[in-house]
């Protein structure tokens, strides 16, 4: 017989509170994701990188459905690197396939390259469409961002974007949103693999405002910027939201982040309000 999962939710709220000893009221800095966690620009991203890699792995072979297994569990495990480390699996997968010939096999820079230049076709046309009034601010980001970003700096807490996508496209993305003026700083990928990491960023913040514990508190849709939180004795609050819509629950997305440690677990941020004062223990 299954047995059924009981979940836990603050009352008359989807707000599902997975550990219910974590200590709140003390948070100064919080560290944001920014794709799937804040910006929709980038939805659907899986389903470029999934059958690009698939590609590069089969070249002129047919997939099998062995391959696109492994393609679809190294994404699932990876979700919130730098892209740059997704593509050195990916070019652990081609050889180690041997499905294409040695000299047609590029380096992680250069699928890299193949697909940021998939990816950025719909961010593209997607940030047309919203600088011509086709599309709204509020469909291009989760459900009421605005408004939780606009309490957290009520009251005094310090905020920042750290992102696996490239620097300079996460700071050009949160311009076209509207939403960079919450943030002191907003991270991303650069050129050298080594000076940066979402590991790195958090600790650095850790040890130059001399923060402790629960006094930081990551908000992301990806197990990596939960574990690396968590690993500092931080918050760790999971948006497992349904990136099609940009609100509701996505219950795959919710189970990743279960299996990354989430303290709590929302499906967008329509209940700001009730969320905050959780938050801020201000009941």
């Amino acid at each position: 017989m299954l047995e059924l999962e009981v979940r836990q939710f603050l009352p008359s709220t989807e707000i599902e509170v997975v550990n219910p000893d974590i200590e709140l009221g003390r948070i100064k800095h919080v560290l944001f994701d920014f794709d799937g966690t804040i910006s929709l620009l980038r939805e659907g991203w899986q389903k470029i990188m999934g059958p690009m890699c698939v590609e590069m792995i089969c070249g002129e072979h047919e997939p099998t459905p062995e391959i696109v297994k492994e393609v679809e569990d190294m994404i699932e495990e990876t979700t919130g690197i730098q892209t740059i480390f997704q593509m050195q699996r990916l070019v652990e997968m081609v050889k180690k396939h041997g499905l294409v010939p040695k000299d047609k096999v590029l380096d992680e820079w250069g699928y890299k390259a193949i697909y940021n230049e998939r990816l950025l076709r719909p961010v593209r046309e997607r940030i047309k469409r919203l600088q011509s009034g086709e599309l709204t601010v509020e469909q291009l980001t989760v459900r009421k961002v605005f408004n939780f970003l606009e309490e957290l700096k009520k009251r005094g807490v310090i905020m920042y974007v750290f992102s696996g996508t490239d620097r300079e496209d996460v700071q050009n993305e949160a311009k076209v949103l509207g939403v960079d003026k919450y943030f002191a700083e907003i991270w991303g990928a650069l050129p050298s693999i080594e000076e940066y990491s979402k590991e790195k960023v958090i600790k650095e913040i850790i040890a130059t405002h001399n923060l402790h514990g629960p006094e930081v508190m990551a908000v992301g849709d990806g197990p990596v910027e939960l574990r690396n939180v968590k690993e500092q004795g931080g918050i760790a609050l999971g948006v497992a939201s349904d990136e099609k819509r940009g609100y509701g629950w996505d219950l795959h997305k919710r189970k990743r982040l279960l299996r990354a440690g989430a303290d709590i677990l929302i499906p967008d941020y329509h209940e700001w309000d009730k969320l905050i004062k959780f938050l801020f223990c201000e009941e």
